[in-house]
């Protein structure tokens, strides 16, 4: 067993954000954990949590204005489905779902996690570690096939390198955490302007989520404004926001409020039918709520 390290837990008090979210707002990314005694943490995995629990998150969400969400399986249980499951069924009309996949997860598998709602699975760069699964594309055209399933990527530094393959697939490609852009680059940087392309070819969408996964900067982590904002004016109806509660892996770090987080979003998009189509409608039919 790989030695554990307890992640950070998050800030226990939201504040209300300044600006009114809209009725139907979706959490497009975020984790859920425990309880403990009954789902235990992959041996693989760098971190464990404390219980963060739905009711705890609903809380939260309840505080920002959200109503719908995302759940995306912890990386701390590896592989196993089972708490992604068993919490989707237990709130089959408030979540989505989105799962780690064995790579030789069948057909079956893959209708019953539909019926639960689960909307694809997620893959991560070869760079990151937790023993987590990488691109697959077998794993990729089998969900494709067998339930229109997406595919959401976290890329690391690689994002050109991995983009041919990407587009390749026959999914609709969900880049997480702003595609782990170095924001310190700004929008002149090769990356960002791959960004747009991906954007422009109709089948990638961007979660404007995680923003001190890009940038070392504390709240508000400012270098990512002009890239947000150049997203907002570029391809609105291929972006989602996330709230990656309850942001693990920040034990080097300042825990941000997620009241705090929450205001970036009207920083990000000041403008209030914009901000609805990217909290309510592109999430709604991207997730099929």
């Amino acid at each position: 067993m790989a030695t554990q390290y307890l992640t950070q837990p998050p800030d226990p008090h939201p504040k209300a954000p300044w600006f009114a979210v809209p009725e139907g707002a979706c959490d497009c990314h975020f984790h859920l954990f425990g309880p403990a005694p009954k789902y235990k943490f992959d041996p693989a995995s760098p971190y464990y949590s404390c219980d963060a629990l739905p009711e705890t998150l609903f809380d939260m969400q309840s505080v920002l204005g959200f109503s719908r969400g995302v759940l995306i399986s912890g990386g701390g249980y590896g592989r196993d489905t089972t708490h992604l499951t068993d919490t989707l069924a237990r709130f089959p009309e408030r979540l989505r779902g989105i799962a780690w996949a064995a790579e030789n997860i069948d057909a079956a598998q893959i209708r019953h996690l539909d019926a639960l709602g689960v909307r694809g699975v997620r893959f991560i760069s070869e760079r990151r570690r937790g023993g987590l699964p990488v691109i697959s594309e077998a794993v990729a055209r089998r969900i494709f096939e067998t339930a229109g399933w997406q595919l959401h990527f976290y890329p690391a530094d690689d994002l050109a390198a991995q983009a041919p393959r990407l587009l390749a697939l026959p999914n609709t490609i969900v880049l997480d955490h702003f595609a782990s852009i170095d924001a310190s680059r700004g929008t002149d940087q090769p990356d960002f302007k791959l960004m747009l392309e991906l954007l422009d070819t109709g089948r990638v969408w961007i979660k404007l989520s995680g923003p001190m996964r890009c940038t070392r900067e504390e709240f508000p982590y400012a270098p990512l404004m002009p890239i947000a904002r150049a997203l907002v004016a570029h391809a609105p109806e291929r972006l989602i926001w996330g709230s990656d509660w309850p942001h693990v892996n920040m034990n080097d770090r300042l825990m941000p409020n997620d009241g705090d987080l929450a205001d970036l979003i009207a920083e990000w998009i000041p403008d209030a039918a914009t901000r609805r189509r990217i909290l309510v409608d592109n999430p709604a039919l991207l997730f099929d709520f």
